[in-house]
């Protein structure tokens, strides 16, 4: 394609020989593109066998991108030891699909005015401020997967403390049915969370009645009373991330 001028590339890449980086678009595409002014891309890979001693790092990422001018460049770099994999997404800034994948602890911010679907995953847990940054980097999210098995270090409703309510108002579809308990409470205490009207709660049965003291808790009547619920009898699998 000696003649293309715009490039508009989504990736993803799953494979065990190391993450894509500027390298390889530089040696694999732009190289073979003399005619290109304009590329735009969206790339997230997955590496199975990770090399423990040579792992890439944010700056490293960065660093490679250094040469690239037409928009700003975001990477993000995630390690997860309990799964074995490692995970990079790089993106060119402003960010225009509509979806958003796998946003761990590490999730750089930004303005994402044009997503309306995301999925959250760690190894680490998501506290309250996670949350508040999700709701000021996605203010149009229609659609939130939450995947992740670890309890929350810090519940705020606990403490006599003052923090922001966290109000998610476009939301229709809610996934929570690969997330610990305290993320249940963390969607369902009226005090965390204003959910709006009608949304879809995918959950397990046996951690919504532990969470709502079986649909007796105070804290959980008025959110509870705006979800539709798409309940599972059986336990929920150990989590793993979206590789849609």
């Amino acid at each position: 394609m000696l003649n293309l001028e715009k490039l508009d590339l989504n990736l993803k890449v799953d494979r065990q020989k190391g993450l894509v980086d500027g390298t390889d678009l530089k040696e694999n595409i732009i190289n073979h593109m003399p005619r290109l002014n304009k590329f735009t891309f969206n790339i997230r890979s997955f590496d199975r066998l990770p090399n423990q001693i040579n792992l890439l790092s944010n700056e490293d990422i960065q660093h490679i991108f250094k040469n690239f001018t037409d928009s700003q460049i975001v990477s993000c770099v995630d390690y997860f030891q309990e799964e074995q994999f490692s995970y990079c997404h790089i993106y060119s800034y402003p960010y225009s699909l509509t979806y958003y994948d796998n946003i761990t602890n590490n999730f750089p911010g930004g303005l994402f005015k044009y997503v309306i679907e995301i999925s959250l995953y760690d190894e680490r847990s998501f506290e309250h401020e996670f949350f508040l940054r999700i709701e000021k980097s996605f203010p149009f999210i229609k659609k939130l997967t939450v995947i992740n098995c670890k309890p929350q270090k810090n519940k705020l409703y606990n403490d006599n403390k003052d923090f922001s309510m966290i109000k998610y108002p476009h939301l229709t579809s809610l996934d929570l049915s690969k997330a610990h308990d305290d993320y249940i409470e963390q969607f369902l205490v009226d005090m965390n969370m204003c959910l709006p009207n009608n949304v879809d709660l995918f959950v397990n049965y046996e951690s919504l009645a532990r969470v709502t003291r079986n649909f007796k808790r105070d804290e959980t009547r008025m959110n509870c009373a705006k979800v539709r619920y798409m309940c599972t009898k059986h336990p929920h699998p150990q989590p793993h991330p979206q590789f849609n």
